[in-house]
């Protein structure tokens, strides 16, 4: 009979129950497009072309870390941007506290 040590037979099931959970969340777009709208986001984003923001596809582009807190921060607590043109002003906060929400539209954006 083989025994097998706590730590190795913990690690099995830690790696077994990694393995069933989902690696992320399915972005809900409909939710976020509306999200989006709704905040008059679309006054200075597209999807694919820049307008007086940069467009979601050139945000999600220039991400490599924390990308999903990064644009929460950014839309929630209004920092000061700078445009293209060089002009400057705080970006608008989006109006929703929900975790949930603010996740599915930040991955959204990072989708495009």
């Amino acid at each position: 009979m083989s025994k097998f040590s706590p730590s190795l037979l913990t690690a099995s099931l830690m790696l077994a129950f990694a393995a069933m959970a989902p690696a992320h969340a399915a972005v809900d777009a409909d939710a976020a497009k509306a999200l989006f709208k709704d905040n008059d986001c679309t006054k200075c984003h597209a999807v694919d072309k820049t307008k007086k923001g940069p467009s979601l596809k050139k945000i999600a582009a220039g991400q490599k870390t924390d990308a999903q807190e990064k644009i929460i921060k950014n839309i929630t607590t209004g920092p000061k941007i700078q445009f293209e043109d060089g002009s400057e002003e705080k970006h608008k906060i989006i109006d929703t506290k929900d975790p949930k929400e603010l996740k599915n539209l930040a991955d959204w954006i990072l989708s495009q």
